[in-house]
């Protein structure tokens, strides 16, 4: 989505000039959290039904049999002993007891991120998250709104983002794909309902008064989604001070995380569709175990095939669209059908692919082509900016924006509910 060099907690703020006043994401959003890291891959998958599936298998074994099938590691055995997760999803989870006796049902599987753009599923049970992140899930609610980085891949030597609702994972790439994995998460808001922005504390109140209108969080968020570049300390910010610059870009922007977000935040409710006669349809059925290699596309056609399966309209750019450095729909297809180590609980998976990943590979295709086709007002956007009077970092200083204050950068105390310790004790906080 952008390009620059490794993002890092700076200790003082970048002048700006050799980036024309351009904030740093750092300072412009200064708390970040790496993202969650299972420490093993069975609890993920690409439908809730195997993750259910492997939670009886598990239970199922005893003694060193379930120690084996759970894959322990430094941080997590099946004899720890962690809090509950909180949130929603913490709070459907079977039980905070060690694991060496668990008997219950498994937690209620959610929706995250894996990946750049793969939405895939995880079960939320601190017992089994070699980190876990309980911050983020702290602040994670119908208001919440993540920009989640990348570090550089191999392939993609540059940083990028993406926007999403969901908690970002960082979960191993299938390794034909060598793709990035997400690289710091930052919530648009510390506390849960959208209150206290991961903002500069005072920015939205000078932009407001700098530019004559009412600027929110979501109207930071949207600008620096359409306005995000690199900068000489990792990705930065422009912040005009052009009040019909800074409308387009907004407008952008929060086209940008309605697509990025399928259609959940920044918009009307509808989710992303692409205009009739250019709607990805399946055209031929898709076969009930495509093999790993089986993924192609037809630019002539236009279509991606799937075996003997057909799907079309997929324009190029859909198919061409990478992201840390993979092509992102050979990544998606490559995490469904990849084979599994035999006796492993990730072997534990549909025997014939799903109705349901076919229409989550029609709205990926959706996606993709929709982010393409914003590239071209992006770049418009950029070229508006280079004349533009622009929001320096030295009036930022006068106004008391800069620098960020060190509270700002640590999550905030959230107590608005109680929650469960280790063995059912109450967390101390």
């Amino acid at each position: 989505m952008y390009g620059g060099g490794p993002t890092g907690v700076s200790d003082g703020v970048c002048d700006g000039a050799a980036d024309g006043g351009a904030l740093p994401l750092d300072e412009l959003m200064p708390w970040s959290v790496r993202p969650l890291r299972p420490g093993r891959g069975w609890v993920l998958a690409s439908d809730p039904a195997s993750l259910r599936a492997r939670w009886a298998a598990l239970l199922r074994a005893r003694g060193a049999e379930r120690e084996r099938l759970f894959v322990p590691t430094r941080a997590r055995t099946t004899r720890s002993a962690v809090p509950r997760l909180p949130g929603p999803a913490g709070a459907a989870a079977a039980s905070t007891g060690r694991l060496d006796r668990e008997d219950g049902p498994c937690p209620e599987p959610v929706r995250v991120l894996a990946g750049l753009h793969d939405r895939q599923w995880l079960i939320p049970d601190q017992r089994l998250l070699d980190a876990a992140r309980p911050e983020l899930w702290r602040v994670a609610d119908e208001r919440q709104i993540h920009l989640v980085e990348t570090a550089p891949a191999p392939r993609a030597p540059v940083l990028e983002a993406v926007f999403t609702t969901l908690p970002a994972v960082s979960a191993p790439a299938p390794p034909e794909t060598r793709a990035a994995r997400p690289d710091r998460v930052r919530p648009l808001y510390r506390r849960p309902g959208g209150r206290e922005p991961n903002l500069a504390p005072g920015l939205p109140a000078l932009l407001s008064a700098r530019l004559g209108t009412a600027v929110t969080a979501e109207d930071v968020l949207a600008w620096t989604a359409a306005a995000l570049r690199p900068g000489p300390a990792g990705p930065a910010v422009p912040l005009t001070a052009d009040r019909a610059v800074w409308e387009e870009g907004v407008a952008l922007g929060r086209r940008l995380l309605w697509i990025h977000t399928r259609g959940t935040r920044c918009g009307d409710g509808t989710r992303p569709r692409l205009p009739g006669g250019r709607r990805p349809y399946v055209r031929a059925a898709l076969p009930g175990r495509p093999a790993p290699d089986g993924l192609r596309h037809d630019a002539d056609e236009e279509a991606l095939w799937l075996g003997d399966g057909r799907i079309a309209p997929v324009a190029r750019a859909a198919w061409e669209f990478e992201a840390g450095g993979a092509p992102v729909l050979r990544e998606w297809f490559a995490r469904r059908t990849a084979p599994a180590g035999p006796g492993t609980l990730e072997a534990v998976r549909p025997a014939r692919w799903p109705a349901e990943w076919t229409s989550e590979l029609l709205e990926l295709i959706t996606v993709l082509t929709l982010l393409d086709r914003l590239s071209g007002p992006r770049e418009e956007l950029a070229r508006r900016l280079a004349g533009a009077p622009a929001i320096g970092t030295a009036e930022l200083r006068a106004a008391g924006v800069l620098p960020v204050p060190p509270g700002a950068r640590r999550p905030a105390s959230v107590l608005d509910h109680p929650e469960e310790g280790p063995e059912g004790q109450l967390a101390l906080l």
